[in-house]
């Protein structure tokens, strides 16, 4: 088993708990080396690099980046970044501007078939209101009896086709993988295997075209082994891993108890020939 978790989100983003807390769960939970990679924000990095250190425990300081790329939105962890790196500072600002204004279309999307009080539903649960997201708005649909829970929210509500979608430009993926490697960070496609195009996996030869284009900007490492992830698709991005000359990393994406695909730490080993991400920086190996 791994003890790192490269991903994972606080209240700081759509988390449940407070970046101390949700430390102090990867600990019990025997995590040795833990990143926090909150969407689009680092006001968390502080208080959970502090609290770690008060545990003995390795922390990376992290991020999910959210992409616009050929029409679809895709994440990007940036992995032992400076998060006081001003280009990054700034364009994260930047992606937490555009939040609200989506918000509001999401809500007026679902009150068009009948939903209503929505934005401020979702905002109850957005404990840092500039990162309101579809998380929040998830939450308050099945509170309110829409659906049994957030997982089959994403499948009748707040993606393409559906109620509550709206399209959304996030950061080019030139500039998020710059803001990454100026930082001094890592950055690492996440969880692969849930873009989907047309219904239907991402195909080989897009996800191919991605992974080029991400090679030829900087970018370094796949998430492999996701919380999202079977177990077959842990040897198929082994593979690609393998093919693009990328490091693999690894996180459980946990957002809370009784919410994830997978809690924080317990996460199965790399498939053989993976070369870890946490290569990528000395202080780690």
């Amino acid at each position: 088993m791994l003890d790192y978790d490269l991903h994972c989100h606080s209240t700081v983003s759509d988390g449940l708990l407070p970046p101390s807390e949700l430390v102090a769960r990867a600990v019990e939970r025997g995590v040795k080396v833990l990143a926090l990679t909150d969407h689009d924000d680092v006001a968390g990095l502080s208080e959970a690099a502090e609290a770690a250190a008060g545990y003995g425990m390795r922390f990376v300081n992290g991020v999910e980046i959210s992409v616009s790329w050929r029409g679809r939105s895709l994440h990007f962890i940036g992995l032992n970044i400076n998060p006081l790196y001003p280009a990054l500072v700034e364009g994260l600002q930047g992606i937490r501007n555009g939040r609200g204004m989506r918000a509001q279309l999401m809500a007026d999307s679902l009150a068009r078939c009948g939903i209503g009080g929505a934005l401020e539903g979702a905002y109850r649960y957005a404990n840092n209101p500039s990162l309101i997201g579809r998380t929040h708005f998830a939450r308050f649909l099945v509170e309110n009896g829409h659906c049994k829970d957030v997982a089959s929210v994403f499948k009748n509500y707040l993606v393409k086709g559906k109620p509550g979608f709206v399209p959304h430009e996030w950061a080019s993926l030139s500039d998020a993988v710059g803001w990454i490697t100026g930082s001094g960070g890592v950055a690492v496609l996440a969880h692969p295997g849930r873009y989907k195009v047309s219904g239907k996996k991402m195909g080989s030869t897009l996800l191919r075209d991605l992974l080029r284009e991400f090679v030829e900007l900087g970018g370094r490492g796949i998430e492999v082994v996701s919380g999202s992830h079977t177990p077959e698709q842990y040897a198929e991005f082994a593979r690609y891993a393998e093919e693009f000359d990328l490091l693999a990393s690894c996180g459980s994406d946990f957002h809370g108890p009784g919410e994830s695909y997978r809690d924080l730490g317990r996460l199965p080993d790399f498939p053989l020939n993976c070369r870890p991400v946490w290569q990528a920086w000395e202080n780690m190996v």
